[in-house]
């Protein structure tokens, strides 16, 4: 059974074109013709995958081609979502390298692909859209194998073939000058290079790697049969992290195909397949021989670098958006979230209210966030902050390695700016007509960076950044220099006070919206917060005067996106999530009460 089937998981920085690739193998073996029309990605399937472009969950496709199944394991590329990079590599047994023609090999993909050499995994290169103006394959393959000797890459693993090609065109071919008319060339080579996994006959061991969820029958362990076969309603064992074992029954088994699932009686070694029945299992637990039962190595999953407080909604407009609104919802939600999302921990605090959540980084966190407000969620978090640690009595940061490609015209600007972050360069080089800079940066001088790298360079810059160890407290670090425009009384923002309030900042808000006392609505242009009046109305006289009621122009406000007001808040600020809004306020909503809290500092 194991000849005629190939793992493989295809690793590629953010937007290389990955899952497009996936999406046209799936055409080239006959399942979703009819989605060419649609010019749908089929598996970013979740709303925030697709608006953003970024791949969060790790997914399995399956297809046949030429009676060999493949098994497609599509890996995140961003390195908040490390800790499903590392699982997915252990279910493989070649990876596909996906590069972009003119970019060439990123950070992410670096982190990714040493995980996978490290496993002794063999690469296929595949340098996609070199249908791209000012694109350079040969020397893109030339820095490939630069990256994987850099990485220490053995001999057979540097002996890969290369294959070009443009996914969105739907072709793959031996040389970028020959366009072929589809991608089958990419899976003959996937057949050939990718080992057909061992045959490993004895009792059955399985290693949990993903957990998947159904509302009908509950968590589903899913993994890859390393030795022996599992089989439906035999009894086996589950052996934990920490030795314990128990003993569960398989109620059903399953194997995918396509995009889905179907029901099996049996799975052989080698391939990947889904397994309910099992209770209490986490990542990494490992099922095996009812008599016998051998467990694998643990996986070690990526610890957390940030925290934020969760707590309920508790602003004069509370409860008006959202559907679930108080503390029983917002417990019962995150804990769902832990069955899932392995890179996520969750305390609670002394107040029933409020939960501190602990993730992989400001983006890890915030798409906990979008997802939770898409589904009717109505709550506040407070400033994200890094997790510190005591080694040796010393505190220790999670530090990252940053680095920007960015038009050299900027770099200064940005150097400056990372440096005054506490992050130390390591790398500038010329890159085509951009530069490419690279820092070590504590994960704290990241929050907030990215807004002002893309102001400094008009959108221009590409920004990543992956973990990379903890490092001794690098010291106190700047924070925002302005102070906040915050509401004197509750009401509907006028217009007139607006305009009258022009040179005092720049505004979050438009006119007409409903605002309440202590809500921020803009930046001071100094350091120090100003209470203002914005729902003041223009006092009537029966007196007239040439040009007085000119209408009044207002410059447009500023509109920040969930991750920028993540960023934005100080200490004594909270987010405020609604399904509708996002707004920004004081934790203490009433001035004499910020005042007092401030005297007793």
């Amino acid at each position: 059974m194991g000849k005629s089937i190939r793992n493989i998981a295809i690793i590629a920085h953010v937007d290389h074109g990955k899952t497009t690739l996936v999406d046209k193998i799936l055409y080239q073996c006959n399942l979703f013709r009819d989605n060419e029309e649609k010019k749908e990605l089929i598996l970013d399937n979740n709303d925030l995958e697709r608006e953003r472009g970024i791949t969060i969950v790790s997914k399995n496709v399956s297809v046949n081609y030429k009676d060999i199944k493949i098994n497609i394991i599509d890996t995140p590329g961003h390195a908040d979502f490390g800790g499903e990079v590392e699982r997915v590599l252990n279910m493989a047994d070649g990876v596909l390298l996906l590069v972009d023609a003119f970019e060439g090999p990123m950070p992410q993909t670096r982190y990714v692909l040493s995980k996978a050499i490290e496993l002794g995994l063999k690469p296929l290169v595949v340098i996609n859209k070199v249908d791209k103006d000012n694109c350079r394959p040969e020397e893109v393959q030339e820095l490939v194998f630069d990256l994987m000797f850099n990485l220490n890459a053995t001999e057979d693993q540097l002996d890969f073939p290369t294959i070009y090609g443009s996914a969105k065109n739907g072709w793959m071919a031996e040389s970028w000058e020959n366009p072929t008319e589809n991608v089958s060339y990419l899976l003959d080579q996937v057949i050939e290079h990718v080992p057909p996994p061992k045959e490993n006959p004895g009792t059955l061991q399985l290693q949990i790697t993903t957990i998947d969820y159904s509302k009908y029958i509950g968590r589903i362990a899913i993994g890859r049969v390393n030795r022996g076969d599992i089989k439906l309603n035999e009894m086996v064992s589950l052996t934990k992290r920490d030795g314990s074992v128990s003993k569960f029954k398989v109620r059903e088994l399953f194997t995918f195909s396509g995009l889905g699932k179907s029901k099996v009686e049996e799975v052989h070694n080698g391939d990947l397949c889904a397994i309910s029945g099992v209770e209490g299992f986490e990542i990494g637990d490992t099922i095996s021989d009812l008599e016998n039962p051998e467990a694998l190595p643990p996986i070690t999953i990526d610890e957390p670098t940030m925290s934020m407080l969760f707590t309920v909604n508790n602003s004069p407009f509370f409860g008006k958006e959202g559907q679930f609104v108080t503390s029983r919802h917002l417990r019962e939600r995150l804990f769902k979230e832990l069955e899932k999302n392995l890179a996520l921990r969750i305390e609670e605090t002394d107040s029933p209210d409020s939960f501190m959540v602990y993730g992989r980084g400001i983006l890890h966190l915030s798409v906990l966030i979008e997802t939770m407000r898409r589904e009717g969620y109505e709550f506040q978090v407070g400033k994200p902050k890094v997790i510190i640690k005591k080694i040796d009595g010393q505190r220790h940061e999670p530090v990252e390695v940053l680095s920007i490609d960015l038009p050299e015209p900027f770099s200064g600007k940005v150097i400056e700016m990372a440096t005054q972050r506490k992050g130390e360069m390591t790398i500038m080089e010329p890159k085509g007509d951009l530069m490419h800079l690279e820092f070590d940066i504590p994960s704290r001088g990241l929050i907030g960076l990215r807004t002002h790298v893309l102001n400094q360079t008009a959108g221009e810059a590409i920004m990543t950044h992956r973990f990379k160890n903890y490092q001794p407290w690098k010291g106190d670090i700047p924070s925002r220099l302005k102070g906040s425009l915050i509401v004197l009384e509750s009401g509907t923002t006028i217009p007139f006070a607006l305009n009258k309030l022009q040179e005092r900042g720049k505004f979050f808000v438009g006119t007409g919206m409903d605002v309440y006392e202590g809500q921020i609505i803009g930046e001071n242009s100094r350091d120090v917060d100003l209470v203002v009046n914005v729902t003041k109305t223009k006092k009537l006289t029966n007196m007239r005067s040439a040009g007085a009621d000119d209408k009044v122009k207002l410059p447009p406000p500023i509109i920040m996106s969930l991750e920028e007001c993540m960023e934005y808040i100080e200490e004594d600020e909270y987010v405020e999530i609604t399904p509708e809004n996002i707004r920004l306020r004081k934790i203490l909503l009433k001035e004499h009460e910020r005042k007092r809290a401030s005297k007793s500092e």
